[in-house]
């Protein structure tokens, strides 16, 4: 029971709100609220400030939520060793991810990893930048996260693929048909990039280099910037991943010279991961060898 407390609380802290936690939890709203009052007065601090816009954590609040996390996640990984001597018939996994990885291979690796295993829950989190995911798994808040490498935490971390990063060209470009398009050449075509937050590593492969770009259009978005490439308002980098399946009428060359990213699968320790995450990660690694995504 105290454990399903601090769920609800914890739920609530990170999704911002006591309705979204009570609709994911499956309880009523003032339920939820109930709960967290109980909570409030038996510790004795105030745990949310309650605005407009949703909850946030009070400062005391923040310094129990690691306490918080390492209670559920206990709690969630014993009731996943009792399912494992059974077959694996309940459990949840917690993903971090980013965006190509969620477009392009998180729907056909939670689909055959449930035609295994129908009773396991995923939630799926989506952020932009590679660090913020590796906190998430330093932190406990995702069982296991999609990342770069090399990793700038001490995580367990395991190879999954090579992902090449390609200059994004209009048809009608004077190197439509060259067999690369040079890294010195985004110092004459007019630049469309993306923010720094979603572009730090082409931005580091522009500066070994030594190449300033002809900047001339700031985006948001990969499918933004493809679009504007295709329309013929300049030139972009985007990895192979991303321009998978692409549905625009674009030219696609490797970098010369050539430039990629390390994609890698990132836990905070395999031997202590529960039993639901370390048969997905045999299965990420399984899948990519036979080549399913």
């Amino acid at each position: 029971m105290e454990t399903g407390k601090y769920r609800a609380l914890l739920r609530t802290a990170e999704l911002g709100s006591i309705t979204r936690a009570a609709e994911d939890l499956g309880y009523t709203q003032s339920a939820v609220s109930r709960i967290i009052s109980d909570l409030e007065q038996e510790w004795g601090v105030a745990l949310l400030i309650r605005g407009r816009s949703g909850v946030t954590l009070t400062a005391a609040g923040e310094a129990l939520l690691p306490c918080l996390r390492t209670v559920c996640n206990a709690e969630r990984e014993l009731q996943e060793e009792i399912a494992e001597l059974h077959g694996l018939t309940r459990g949840t996994i917690r993903v971090g991810t980013f965006n190509s990885i969620s477009v392009h291979w998180l729907p056909r690796l939670m689909k055959t990893f449930l035609e295994k295993y129908p009773a396991i829950r995923f939630e799926i989190l989506t952020h932009i930048e590679y660090r913020e995911i590796e906190d998430w798994v330093a932190s406990g808040h995702v069982d296991c996260g999609f990342i770069s490498l090399p990793c700038a935490l001490e995580l367990d971390t395991v190879f999954l693929r090579r992902d090449r990063h390609m200059a994004v060209l209009p048809a009608d470009h004077p190197l439509a048909g060259a067999e690369s398009y040079p890294l010195d050449r985004f110092a004459q075509d007019p630049y469309i990039k993306l923010e720094d937050d979603r572009d730090r590593e082409v931005i580091q492969i522009f500066e070994h280099c030594g190449v300033k770009p002809n900047l001339q259009y700031l985006v948001n978005d990969d499918y933004a910037a493809i679009s504007m490439v295709e329309s013929g308002l300049g030139v972009s980098v985007l990895t192979e991943l991303v321009l998978r399946r692409t549905p625009y009428h674009v030219v696609v060359k490797p970098l010369d010279p050539p430039q990629f990213r390390d994609i890698g699968l990132a836990v905070r320790d395999r031997q202590a991961a529960s039993p639901a995450t370390a048969r997905f990660l045999s299965h990420v690694v399984e899948a990519l060898a036979a080549g399913e995504i």
